[in-house]
């Protein structure tokens, strides 16, 4: 492999391992054996497991980035938006094999991290504002278009938004079921920003009508 292949092979490999389990279970000997590269080649990359989570951090956001991108297009009216937004996070967050919803790697890391260590907290917190500020901005347009029952706070709202999401998919992981998430996203997001209720569900969201989102 060339040094670019084993870099970004090494960061892909910290995205896999710590979605499937967390900050802390996951060793440097785990994510170069995963990687098939040897220590050395990672310290020749990167200075601790700090500093590759910090890394896939930014690696993993420009990876969501143009999905999101397209999401949030001002193509798309801020309901649509909306629904868009609700349809992304069926379809990256389900594992088609077995149904069951893993959520955001970092999200689950951040959760489980119990470390001190400020650049992992500083890396989170950057990954998580920068999510939540397509949610602020959704809920300004959402507000200007006359969707909303009532004045809000885009910055306090944005971040309930994100939150009850991320809480959406780790409670997933306790009653894996797919037909109980399909049905509380959705709802409690309308609810959760004070959607008029002439407005739910009235665009044509794709993920109303497909049970398995196996397309």
């Amino acid at each position: 492999m060339s040094v670019t292949e084993t870099r970004e092979r090494l960061l892909a490999t910290a995205l896999e391992l710590i979605w499937q389990s967390n900050y802390n279970c996951v060793g440097v000997n785990d994510i170069c054996r995963q990687a098939g590269v040897t220590k050395g080649a990672f310290y020749h990359h990167f200075e601790s497991k700090a500093s590759l989570f910090c890394e896939a951090a930014s690696y993993y956001w420009q990876v969501i980035r143009a999905d999101l991108d397209a999401v949030f297009s001002p193509l798309y009216t801020p309901l649509q938006q909306l629904e868009n937004l609700i349809e992304f996070v069926f379809k990256s967050k389900i594992n088609t094999p077995n149904k069951r919803i893993p959520g955001c790697p970092f999200f689950n890391a951040g959760a489980q991290i119990g470390t001190d260590d400020e650049m992992v907290l500083e890396a989170l917190r950057s990954l998580s504002q920068t999510a939540i500020n397509y949610d602020i901005a959704l809920v300004r347009a959402l507000d200007s278009a006359g969707y909303l029952h009532y004045k809000t706070e885009p910055e306090s709202l944005g971040r309930m938004m994100y939150n009850y999401i991320h809480g959406v998919m780790s409670f997933s992981h306790l009653q894996p079921d797919i037909s109980t998430v399909r049905k509380d996203l959705p709802e409690g997001l309308y609810r959760l920003l004070g959607v008029k209720e002439e407005f739910w569900f009235a665009e044509s969201a794709t993920w109303q009508s497909e049970p398995t989102l196996s397309k």
